[in-house]
């Protein structure tokens, strides 16, 4: 039986639309630019970073990331806030703590992402980040942290996220059960694909996390 839900971050609980067209202004383009070669990378199976070379080869993202906040100290730049919840987040994780699950948000983000979502007061029991623990999915790693901080067994826990590659198959392999959203260009993109009947459930909001979780027995 299902007892803890475990949330990926971009694109299941955060929008990356603004993210992604500050970065497209950033590197002089249109935002239809940089999404398109975005959708590319995602459907290639490639980092999302190589998108940043098909637009400007030879690009340094880390000296890039330091101009820009010497740039703009005081803009969001690359980081989120509250306006960037998809609207579905917060009713969906506090139904499935008035159900009595425990809920846990872990993903792969930088360390300030964790003062960012700790500051959206949002229901969830305890937030963590891939650098905070020193460990990115999809990693065994990362879900064996996953399955210490929900102090529970893996077959206890239901992961959610977008990708196959980074969330489905390694919380799988980690004795987890899994919830594939479809939503942002993987999401979408993954669900399509064979390989996503892997995943216990295939959703398309989180609103639906609550009754698939309470059908995983």
């Amino acid at each position: 039986m299902i007892k803890a839900v475990v949330f990926d971050v971009g694109e299941t609980l955060i929008d990356e639309t603004r993210i992604w067209s500050r970065w497209a202004g950033r590197l002089g383009v249109s935002s239809f630019v940089l999404m398109g070669a975005l959708g590319g990378m995602a459907a290639l199976d490639r980092p999302h970073a190589e998108a940043f070379q098909l637009i400007r080869p030879g690009f340094d993202l880390d000296a890039e990331e330091a101009a820009w906040e010497r740039d703009d100290p005081d803009g969001l730049r690359n980081h989120f806030d509250a306006d960037d919840l998809y609207p579905d987040v917060r009713e969906a994780l506090a139904a499935l703590q008035a159900a009595g699950y425990q809920v846990i948000i872990a993903g792969n983000q930088p360390r300030r992402a964790y003062g960012a979502l700790l500051a959206m007061d949002l229901p969830a029991d305890s937030v963590h980040t891939s650098e905070g623990w020193g460990v990115e999915k999809p990693q065994p790693e990362f879900f064996a942290k996953v399955a210490a901080v929900a102090g529970r067994g893996p077959g206890e826990i239901l992961y959610v996220g977008d990708r196959i590659d980074n969330d489905v198959l390694p919380a799988a392999q980690a004795g987890m059960r899994t919830a594939l959203l479809r939503r942002g260009p993987w999401g979408y993109l993954h669900a399509a694909r064979p390989e996503a009947a892997a995943a216990d459930l295939v959703v398309d909001d989180l609103h639906a996390v609550l009754p698939g979780a309470r059908r995983l027995t």
